[in-house]
């Protein structure tokens, strides 16, 4: 089992910046990528950056240049560090991680971007 707690989130003007973190703990040797994904009111959630244990990263079109995923594997902590923020960027956002044959949430953190 792996246990995931994301912290950070918040309300923030337009152009702001805040830095999502989220902790696992539990199983957690068997985390191969670790992401964040975000659901908007009304809408479905949507990928929107991940990291593997190598380092490797990936973005949505969206948020290219703007955010960034990091990880720091000896804190099993992987972060979102999210600048120039636009009011479309409001959603709760959720850490993912992937284990052979599991996946796991967080409980999801709201982020709100007033214009």
């Amino acid at each position: 089992q792996v246990h995931l707690v994301e912290s950070g989130g918040g309300l923030v003007q337009a152009g702001g910046s805040l830095r999502l973190s989220c902790a696992a703990s539990g199983s957690t040797a068997g985390i191969f990528v670790m992401a964040w994904y975000r659901q908007a009111p009304g809408k479905q959630r949507e990928f929107v950056a991940r990291i593997s244990r190598s380092g490797s990263t990936n973005y949505v079109d969206s948020v290219k240049g703007r955010f960034t995923i990091s990880g720091d594997n000896a804190k099993n902590t992987v972060y979102l560090q999210m600048n120039s923020l636009k009011p479309e960027d409001t959603a709760v956002y959720y850490c993912f991680g992937g284990v052979p044959g599991q996946n796991y949430w967080g409980q999801g953190t709201q982020v709100t971007v007033s214009s």
